[in-house]
């Protein structure tokens, strides 16, 4: 009896399996910044690019934003390599896998505040405050709504 000898074809089939594989993997995303944080005089603003703009409308219904920005101070791929951190950067603190932690440094640069509206106006949203820095890129805006967030049964590390 002889022993199965897989055919050039399924050898091909099998590494262009984990081929796909590995591209799903390794796969980039287009994100293009939507505006930046602004700070004047004291206040802080979501600036939105003019021609996107209208995405604005009713969002001075809702009380909180939810804004996603791009680290982009962080930007290297040293930084982007980084998996764990002492959270706040206090060496105190236990390490931590950075997606148990709020750090910037991260595998994709991605900020995630959720701010007070204290009003549109045009192309521009006023916040009470946020944690990033002035000139930040912003990426996404989403309104708060309190029903999409688990409010039961929410755990924390203490420490």
């Amino acid at each position: 009896m002889r022993a199965w000898m897989p055919t050039t074809a399924a050898l091909l089939a099998v590494l262009a399996a984990g081929a796909a594989a590995s591209e799903k993997e390794e796969a980039a995303f287009k994100v293009v910044p939507i505006g930046t944080v602004e700070r004047e005089a004291g206040k802080t603003y979501l600036v939105v690019h003019e021609k996107l703009a209208e995405g604005l409308l009713g969002l001075d219904g809702f009380s909180h934003v939810v804004v996603l920005y791009w680290f982009d101070r962080n930007d290297t791929e040293q930084q982007r390599r980084i998996l764990q951190v002492h959270p706040k950067g206090d060496p105190k603190n236990p390490l931590r896998g950075v997606f148990a932690t709020r750090s910037p440094v991260r595998p994709n640069l991605i900020g995630l505040s959720v701010c007070k509206i204290v009003a549109v106006e045009k192309n521009k949203v006023q916040v009470d405050q946020i944690d990033a820095f002035d000139h930040t890129p912003l990426v996404d805006l989403k309104p708060f709504i309190p029903p999409d967030n688990p409010t039961q049964d929410v755990r924390v590390r203490k420490d």
